[in-house]
């Protein structure tokens, strides 16, 4: 069976933070987190090398595979930020229509810049996704 790459390690979340170059996505990056923090209650852990979650849940599929991964988390990639929203959007449609700009991907949020979104809607947004979340899964 085929192991996830993507798993909780123990580097530094500061100094991954401390390592984006461009300031913009840096103070982005720690505005989005502070949020998560205060919406989760969870401590960031770095996920992989780029990505930052909060909190945790265990899945299960039906084939047996089980795992863990975040309840919501965020990556500065090159073009966007990336917020994982993990319940996916389609429950969240009066919402998005809200947001400002922005595309999705299946859990993934891709934002240019937080001044293209009303930051009020994003913190529902990540709050409801983590309550669906929690309501759905074994949660740490």
């Amino acid at each position: 069976m085929a192991t996830i790459k993507t798993a909780r390690t123990t580097a530094s979340v500061s100094a991954f933070l401390n390592g984006i170059p461009d300031a913009r996505k840096r103070s982005e990056c720690r505005s989005v987190g502070k949020m998560m923090r205060e919406v989760t209650g969870a401590r960031p852990h770095m996920w992989g090398g780029s990505i930052v979650g909060y909190g945790s849940y265990r899945y299960r599929y039906e084939s047996g595979r089980e795992g863990s991964w975040f309840l919501c988390g965020y990556s500065p990639r090159a073009q966007n930020l990336t917020i994982y929203i993990m319940p996916g959007f389609s429950e969240f449609a009066p919402l998005m229509g809200k947001l400002g700009k922005y595309k999705t991907g299946k859990s993934c949020l891709y934002i240019r810049s937080l001044d293209e979104v009303d930051t009020d809607v994003l913190r529902e947004l990540v709050g409801r996704s983590v309550a669906v979340m929690r309501s759905r899964y074994q949660t740490e």
